[in-house]
């Protein structure tokens, strides 16, 4: 079993438990437990009286939370966090007093080959979180349709030439699937702009990456149940970004309750009709020190809301 602290490096750790404003006997939710390391620290702040609830839907999560599972304030779910009140509800939990999303892969995800999530590694194309799921990044590249591979490029990984290499990568699989990370890659250097192609690697990657996962639309389902599981005023939700397809989902829900990000106001009163308000009028982003220790953090908006008063 991997350590925390090498399957994933936590992010901005102490913003996190900063942001949840922990009460020592309240009820907190970690939905993308991973390697376990903002969950060990929010039990660290807990009483005995104390509960943590963590998701995930990784086989290599559930083994991370084994040294766990004597702690008998803490409750690991597998499965993924789009069904956070239903799960919390059979273990008959109504309201929390804080919720942690980290959106996150975790750096063992892309470091471990045979998940196929990174452009250094030769591996299978699968990119799968839950490796039960039918749809893998195999399925994608060699089955989708040009259009919708070329909705997919455009959307979620913002490719320029989506639609050039949507054509491509049809052309390319008539002759022979297209199986591993190497022989994708070998499709996309022919499409990538010269001097940028690891750019072009990520950004492709990443569209993939998100239709296999379903990851924005788990998002929004995620989001839009939060502010009925929220106890009070005083509860938190704390939600770390790593893109800005993410983060712009994100801030238009805590702005306007909903995720184009426009206004709906009362026609009498004039107020904006929205569940959750801002903690912070910007996202936090990481200190210079932790810049220079933890790549990852480069690109981290962490956000915190609460309850509307």
């Amino acid at each position: 079993m991997t350590s925390p602290e090498l399957y994933h490096l936590p992010v901005m750790l102490q913003e996190c438990l900063e942001g949840l404003n922990i009460r020592s006997d309240g009820i907190y939710v970690d939905v993308t437990f991973g390697g376990g390391g903002h969950s060990k620290a929010i039990l660290e702040r807990l009483g005995e009286n104390g509960r943590l609830i963590a998701f995930d839907q990784d086989p290599d999560a559930k083994k991370n939370s084994l040294p766990f599972a004597d702690d008998k304030r803490f409750t690991f779910i597998e499965a993924n966090f789009r069904n956070i009140k239903k799960y919390l509800r059979l273990y008959g939990i109504k309201k929390v007093d804080g919720i942690l999303a980290d959106f996150g892969i975790s750096s063992h995800q892309i470091d471990e080959p045979t998940r196929g999530f990174s452009t250094r590694f030769e591996g299978d194309l699968d990119m799968r979180m839950n490796q039960k799921s039918d749809v893998s990044a195999l399925t994608i590249i060699n089955e989708y349709p040009e259009a919708k591979l070329h909705k997919i490029l455009g959307m979620y990984g913002e490719v320029k030439n989506a639609k050039t290499l949507a054509s491509g990568i049809i052309s390319s699989r008539i002759n022979a699937p297209i199986k591993t990370t190497g022989e994708f890659k070998a499709v996309l250097d022919k499409f990538a702009p010269k001097f940028k192609e690891f750019k072009y690697y990520a950004q492709v990657f990443q569209a993939i990456r998100i239709e296999v996962n379903q990851e924005l639309v788990v998002i929004q389902e995620f989001l839009e149940q939060v502010p009925d599981l929220l106890k009070d005023t005083e509860s938190r939700v704390v939600i770390m970004t790593f893109h800005s397809l993410e983060d712009r989902l994100v801030k238009n829900y805590i702005k306007a309750g909903n995720f184009k990000g426009e206004m709906d106001r009362d026609i009498v009163f004039g107020t904006i009709t929205k569940p959750l308000e801002g903690i912070t009028r910007k996202p936090i982003e990481a200190s210079p020190d932790e810049l220079s220790s933890n790549n990852r953090s480069r690109s981290a908006k962490l956000r915190v809301a609460k309850v509307m008063s």
